[in-house]
Formats: C-alpha cells, structure tokens, sequence
C-alpha cells in the first residue's frame, strides 16, 4: 500500500515537488478531525494514479507553509505537474469531481 511521504519543512516540500514529474500535497493539522477523515479516503483514491508522488505535510508544525502555498484552511489538497500547482482544493473535498480533475491531468501527463 502506497503512503504520504512526511515532510517537515519548506524545503523538503519544495525539493519534493520540484523531485517529481507529478506530485501530490496533502497539506493537514495534527488536530483537524476532517483531516484525519479525510487523509485515507484520498490515500485509497490515490492508489489508482501510481505516477503521482505522494507528499504530506502538517501545517500546525510547520507555520510557513500557510505563507508558501497561501493556505487559509485545511485540510488542502495540491496537485503539481512539472512543479506547477494544477489543482487545489480545500475543507471540503468532493473526492468524486476530485478524481475527475486528476484522471485528466494524470491520462494527459502519462498517457
């Protein structure tokens, strides 16, 4: 089974995305109960896109990634293609349209 790298700073995520083709943030709080429900709901959808890279990161350690990624809530859900944000989404995820948006990207990028 597939698992979030854990990033702990603004520069493990910078080179993180930077490192792979495409790659994934989940950007969460250690104290935020959609978070926590959240994360293995788009862990298991993410088992079909095998090319994205996973990457997670806690925005309550690490305080500067609100300033890096303008974040304003969470938990948020970026997906970067060449190092360039694509999709963003945020609090409330419709995992459904969610994937919609990741199949074209992914098909379009791998295809």
């Amino acid at each position: 089974m597939r698992e979030f790298e854990q990033l702990t700073s603004i520069a493990s995520a910078n080179e993180f995305i930077q490192r792979h083709k495409l790659s994934f943030l989940f950007i969460f709080g250690t104290d935020c109960s959609v978070c926590h429900a959240l994360q293995p709901q788009v862990l298991r959808l993410m088992m079909k896109y095998p090319e994205i890279a996973l990457g997670a990161i806690d925005a309550q350690e690490v305080k500067e990634v609100a300033g890096r990624f303008s974040i304003f809530t969470i938990p948020v859900l970026l997906l970067f293609v060449d190092g360039k944000e694509y999709i963003r989404e945020a609090r409330i995820v419709h995992l459904d349209l969610f994937d919609e948006k990741i199949r074209k990207i992914y098909d379009f990028v791998t295809g």
